[in-house]
């Protein structure tokens, strides 16, 4: 028995044996001799059993043990110098942090100088609520906002509108117009508070909201900093929360590009999300990939505008999940950096430096979380919370416990922001920079990582950039077959979910946040009252503008300035002649269209 053990493992270990060894360190032993000696003893005793041996689903067809990552990867049993490439050395693949390729992080001192941001993702009912709840979470330490909307306002609808039945204020903030937003932001100052936004085909509405609250307090926009989520290729991939086809679609978003860069040069006006990719059941691969080419896309339709790159390049941001694969998410963080400093430099030619880093929100996986014993979500939090910050991150959400069941309570979202600062100020790993550089591991899943994107880059240029293949199907395949895999280990048992396939318990579920029917009716009363009050000659003179500029006309302002075709102006002289969200999207709509999605077979 124990010869046949030893032939099956010196196949499996390494394809080569140790021969370099650090200086002043003993001489190790190959790994053969290990394999032998060491290994092969301890496997007979104990054989491996990852999750799902005992059900005979989880070994190879060899019938060995099989461990993966949560994403399906294969994970061998030991990693050693063999597994990096011959020519691996510090300076080509690491570096120090702060210089390229960035592996190590884009700041010299990581989190020794600076926190990252600690945001709540919060917005529920009406804005007179969710204004108290961001007001709790400043004094509560948290430094910055991030906006939820409600699912009305992500559709371009307002509250009174038939489509926005039983969904006002549910899953987030209810905002029709600049009104809302000026209530929302009451007593914060957007000088000295950072704001993201999850919006995307009404983004450069609610922004040129935010931005004219902002003028009424007396900010600088050039001061004002934050983020708009405004990716409108991930809601045609996974989310599905689109409105206009694609082409016109892409044609906003780089209306703010455009505009942000004369105005607001410390805003972003782009998150390129990977979070929701994930969520609908990428792998942390396909996630990477597809949400780094989304970039490339819109890199490439800003320079048909004529745009510089080193001009609005340094304003995209980037927004992952981190899910509960502690390592490989590790892995996609660091290969991230590398991939859009590579692409950046080599594909696009930026030249400046502040243009090559990838910068990036990270929140905890949504989808991880579950209704059955919810309170074990707090550690799944803490675990992705962790990874995030070893992996880099310049801002982090974490989920609150109870966001399988409703939108979190007081209470859980402040645990869920106290985990990050248990993590900050308690564990340690803010004291020294990519503590875990230089591990066989996280080096190998780093370099896998960033072969497989960039072998995903070859099939999207050979079908003519993403927006020719969302509209062939294809990241959306590759997503549903991924999804559905992981799906079948979990019905399989070949990967726990701990208190839902396994270690489960009869239960009462905890108090959760309901938010009921009166926000509708709130909102729909004061959309009445908005409109009797407001200057509606004024609206329609404005929202004709808008649909000429929408249209590629020249247009002349009220100013007497003759604008170019960048919608901006117009949907902030909307904005301030207090248009709501429904009117200005309508208006929209009347001159792109609406896009149905090709059904995918």
């Amino acid at each position: 028995m124990a010869d046949q053990t030893k032939k099956k493992v010196q196949g499996g270990i390494a394809e080569t044996p140790i021969t370099e060894v650090f200086e002043g360190r003993h001489p190790a032993q190959s790994e053969k001799d290990w394999a032998e000696q060491t290994l092969a003893p301890t496997l007979e005793k104990n054989p491996e059993k990852p999750v799902g041996a005992a059900t005979g689903t989880n070994v190879d067809e060899t019938g060995h043990a099989r461990f993966t990552t949560i994403s399906g990867m294969p994970i061998r049993r030991l990693y050693t110098q063999a597994d990096l490439p011959q020519d691996w050395n510090y300076d080509q693949y690491l570096n120090y942090p702060g210089q390229p390729p960035y592996t190590r992080g884009i700041h010299a001192t990581g989190y020794r100088g600076k926190l990252w941001t600690m945001r709540q993702f919060s917005g529920f009912a009406s804005p007179e609520e969710t204004n108290l709840r961001y007001k709790y979470l400043l004094s509560a330490g948290g430094g910055g906002l991030s906006v939820a909307f409600d699912l009305p306002t992500l559709m371009g609808y307002d509250s009174d509108h038939p489509a926005s039945e039983g969904e006002v204020g549910k899953c987030g903030v209810a905002i029709d117009s600049l009104e809302d937003m000026e209530i929302l932001f009451s007593g914060i100052n957007l000088e000295k508070t950072t704001v993201s936004m999850t919006i995307n085909s009404p983004a450069s509405v609610l922004w040129a909201m935010y931005l004219v609250v902002a003028e009424k307090q007396g900010a600088d926009w050039k001061k004002i900093s934050g983020t708009t989520q405004n990716d409108i290729l991930k809601e045609y991939i996974a989310q599905k929360e689109y409105i206009y086809p694609p082409a016109p679609s892409m044609r906003l978003v780089i209306d703010t590009f455009e505009f942000g860069s004369k105005f607001t040069p410390k805003f972003n006006t782009i998150s390129i999300s990977g979070y929701h990719i994930r969520e609908a059941g990428s792998t942390a691969l396909q996630e990477l990939a597809f949400t780094i080419y989304d970039g490339v896309e819109y890199v490439e339709w800003a320079r048909r505008r004529g745009l510089d790159v080193d001009e609005f390049g340094p304003r995209l941001s980037f927004f992952f999940n981190s899910h509960n694969d502690f390592f490989e998410e590790i892995a996609k963080f660091r290969a991230s950096r590398k991939i859009w400093y590579r692409l950046m430099k080599d594909r696009f030619g930026a030249k400046s430096a502040r243009t090559w880093l990838m910068r990036f929100h990270t929140q905890t996986a949504g989808v991880s979380l579950t209704a059955q014993q919810p309170m074990n979500n707090i550690a799944r939090v803490a675990v992705q919370a962790l990874a995030a910050v070893l992996g880099g991150t310049q801002s982090l959400h974490t989920d609150s416990f109870d966001e399988a069941l409703a939108l979190p309570t007081e209470e859980a979202a402040r645990i869920a922001l106290r985990t990050q600062q248990i993590i900050a100020y308690e564990s340690g790993v803010s004291q020294t920079v990519d503590p875990l550089a230089g591990s066989y591991f996280v080096e190998k899943l780093t370099l896998d990582m960033e072969k497989g994107a960039f072998e995903y880059f070859d099939k999207l240029d050979a079908m003519g950039g993403m927006v020719k293949a969302i509209e062939n199907g294809y990241p959306q395949k590759e997503i549903a077959e991924a999804s559905y895999q992981f799906q079948r280990a979990v019905e399989a048992k070949e990967k726990v979910i701990v208190g839902s396939n396994d270690f489960v318990i009869e239960e009462k579920q905890p108090s959760t946040l309901y938010i009921g029917e009166s926000v509708a009716v709130q909102q729909t009363a004061k959309l009445k009252a908005l409109r009797a009050r407001r200057n509606n000659d004024e609206v329609r003179r404005t929202l004709d503008a808008l649909k000429h500029a929408a249209a590629q006309e020249p247009v002349v302002r009220a100013d007497g300035q003759i604008s170019d075709a960048n919608t901006m102006p117009f949907i902030i002289d909307c904005v301030r002649a207090y248009t709501t969200v429904g009117e200005i999207c309508e208006a929209l709509r009347q001159v792109y269209g609406t896009y149905e999605e090709v059904s995918i077979t």
